[in-house]
């Protein structure tokens, strides 16, 4: 039967239509190797013991939020106080009310918390022990409801991790209702936001610090789920092992002192039974746990595809419209989104089996213990409610301790998400390599490049052996053929890129060895993309400098040449832009940037292209409003267009990531071997001099 059962999964094809993950047959969702788009995280295979490790750094949140985690701390242990005397009230209701058998304390059979409750009822007849244990009902009720029902208070969500993760974050729960429910339900909802909250913050932050090759490789889209959905699974991992076991095993204690106080003589072997489920559990789970993380690992790889799919096509909406591509951008996102879909089957399924597995064998456990009180109770050891009682206390005990001895495993989704998110909460930032470093003074003299390279971590070697000073109050171009280095250069003075060898100094200072946000607070960059945000234009300009004046605002605006345009916005300088400015034509998007970067003040300021979409008449204006900011500042221009790189006080002509020619533009030119005059007459006459 097993056999033809893993035949039939064996051959069983997964529909090529919906799914794009390099599966061929449904047994290759559950194998290791699957690939999906994350060129860094690849390797996501981890060991017992790494998981381990996850979960005590998951811990340290606690600190964070300890006063909400003290107080779910002590309403947690409530559900005790029912489990004390429930089933005792519901004995006696049984022998002393139905059944109509005299209450006498001394003859009757309970632990001794129920002492002060036999001694109120003693004597009474059994209308008036079911009021008064009525009236303990009504109380009870209003202070922690129905324990069965909790608070009844819950998210509709299905299994998607997308829709779980959302509703994670404002999860929480008590197995009372009442008021103690209702308080306990506020205190976890609030303790789950905030550790999810400065979880998702931690990640967020450590992403926008993210080294600039990172950057290059990773997929927003996957940033996005990372963020969004794995950080949510923290609180629910750091409450299964902390609060939930002190819980469960206050649970065990209470109800073995009961057993043993009132049934040790008549059930000795009740607890040998019971002590069965938990080994039984592990030793049925144990085998598949590298395997549960897996196919949790591999169903949110699979979601963070669909994100990534999503955000790369509404990114890129002009050329997909453009190209007539949008049919074909609906198939791989439906595709993506199927695939997702049947990754989360995949970890339903092995759930699904597991658990059931798990109530195949321990389901016996049961029958034993009901044969046995029921034997009992027909040799007169035991009464009717007894066999109520002792049967409950079982399968509390049961439930406890299959809960936990299933704990590892339960925790593996929740440990498949940690992971993705500490693999970029350690991943080297920028930050990393300057950590302790030196404050950089304000500069006052001089950048230095001495004998540097930089090779990408390809292998691709982008500069070779550069030698170059920089001096405050000099306009430096920097020109060259696409692909000579010329962004790599500029990226090396705000520490985008660490040099392979050599160094890189301000006023003296290695860059390696000064703290990263003071040498960036220094240093302005105008990217060669605009890239504004979906906000005002005053917004976009203050995100460079929060502390502006107004007056520095419309100067940095008429310096870049924006009032020209701007003063004919239905609202000025507060008109909020489109999505990356799209509202503004590139030419404006460029100048708003250039903008932004002077507002910053200060004493570098680094231009990638800042005159490519302009018109000649506002590059000219451009150029020489760069000159007159030139005083006390090194400005230095990464471009094309003559027009800007004449006017430069020293030019840096690049080729093939080495510097061949440097000087202003008449001392190259009047060099008849110049690289640099080649390169100018292949601009101006397409040929270069013979």
């Amino acid at each position: 039967m097993i056999k033809r059962l893993y035949r039939w999964f064996k051959s069983r094809r997964v529909n090529e239509d919906v799914d794009t993950t390099q599966q061929s047959t449904i047994l290759d969702g559950f194998r290791k190797g699957a690939k999906f788009d994350d060129q860094i995280d690849t390797d996501t295979e981890i060991t017992h013991w790494q998981a381990f490790k996850l979960i005590g750094r998951a811990y340290t949140l606690i600190g964070e939020v300890w006063r909400l985690f003290l107080a779910k701390f002590v309403l947690d242990f409530a559900p005790l106080w029912p489990l004390l005397y429930l089933g005792w009230l519901y004995k006696i209701i049984t022998d002393h009310v139905i059944l109509q058998h005299p209450l006498v304390v001394g003859e009757v059979n309970f632990p001794p918390h129920m002492t002060p409750i036999l001694r109120m009822l003693e004597g009474r007849d059994p209308i008036e022990i079911m009021s008064v244990i009525s009236m303990i009902f009504l109380i009870g009720l209003f202070l922690v409801g129905l324990r069965s029902r909790g608070t009844g208070a819950g998210l509709f969500q299905g299994r998607d991790e997308q829709s779980r993760a959302e509703n994670a974050i404002s999860g929480g729960g008590s197995d009372l209702g009442g008021v103690w429910g209702i308080v306990e339900f506020w205190v976890n909802v609030r303790l789950t936001q905030r550790m999810a909250d400065n979880f998702r913050t931690k990640l967020f932050d450590r992403l926008t610090r993210a080294k600039m090759e990172m950057l290059d490789d990773h997929r927003t889209g996957d940033s996005v789920y990372r963020v969004l959905y794995d950080t949510a699974s923290v609180p629910h991992a750091v409450y299964e092992l902390t609060l939930a076991p002190f819980y469960h095993f206050a649970m065990i204690a209470t109800t073995v002192y009961q057993i043993y106080y009132t049934y040790g003589k008549v059930a000795p072997w009740l607890m040998f039974v019971v002590s069965l489920t938990a080994p039984v559990v592990i030793i049925v789970t144990w085998p598949s746990i590298g395997l549960i993380r897996r196919v949790n690992q591999n169903k949110r790889a699979a979601g963070s595809d669909t994100t990534n799919t999503m955000e790369e096509t509404l990114d890129n909406m002009v050329a997909v419209q453009s190209l007539g591509g949008m049919k074909r951008e609906k198939s791989r996102f439906a595709k993506r989104n199927a695939a997702a879909y049947w990754r989360e089957r995949i970890a339903a399924v092995v759930g699904i089996i597991l658990s059931n597995s798990i109530n195949f064998i321990i389901a016996p456990i049961g029958f034993i213990v009901a044969f046995m009180v029921s034997e009992s109770v027909f040799r007169g050891d035991l009464s009717v409610g007894d066999y109520g009682a002792l049967y409950g206390m079982y399968m509390s005990l049961r439930g406890t301790i299959r809960y936990i001895g299933g704990l590892w495993v339960r925790i593996q989704d929740n440990v498949a998400a940690l992971r993705r998110v500490y693999f970029f909460l350690d991943y080297e930032s920028d930050d990393d390599l300057h950590e302790g470093g030196v404050q950089l003074p304000e500069v006052r003299r001089q950048v230095r490049i001495e004998h540097v390279d930089f090779e990408y971590p390809d292998g691709r070697l982008a500069l070779k052996d550069i030698n170059l000073d920089f001096n405050l109050g000099q306009l430096v171009a920097i020109v060259g053929p696409t692909g000579s280095g010329k962004t790599s250069l500029a990226y090396l003075i705000p520490a985008f890129l660490q040099p392979t060898e050599g160094r890189v100094t301000i006023d003296g200072f290695d860059l390696k060895t000064v703290e990263l946000d003071s040498l960036r607070s220094q240093i302005s960059y105008v990217f060669q993309e605009h890239l504004l945000m979906a906000e005002s234009i005053r917004d976009n300009l203050l995100m460079s400098n929060p502390d502006v004046t107004e007056e520095q605002i419309y100067e940095a605006l008429r310096t870049a040449g924006c009032m020209e345009f701007i003063d004919e916005l239905p609202d000025g300088i507060d008109t909020v832009v489109g999505k990356s400015g799209d509202t503004l034509s590139v030419g404006q998007q460029q100048r708003i940037s250039i903008a932004r970067g002077l507002i910053r003040d200060a004493k570098i300021l680094i231009l990638d292209e800042p005159t490519a979409a302009l018109d000649p008449k506002t590059e000219n204006e451009l150029v020489q409003a760069l000159r007159r900011v030139t005083k006390n500042r090194l400005v230095i221009v990464i471009a094309h267009r003559l027009s800007t790189i004449r006017l430069a006080d020293t030019i840096v002509f690049l080729e093939e990531g080495s510097v061949r020619d440097i000087g202003d533009h008449e001392t190259l030119m009047a060099n008849p071997q110049s690289p640099y005059r080649a390169f100018v007459e292949l601009q101006t006459t397409g040929r270069a001099l013979p």
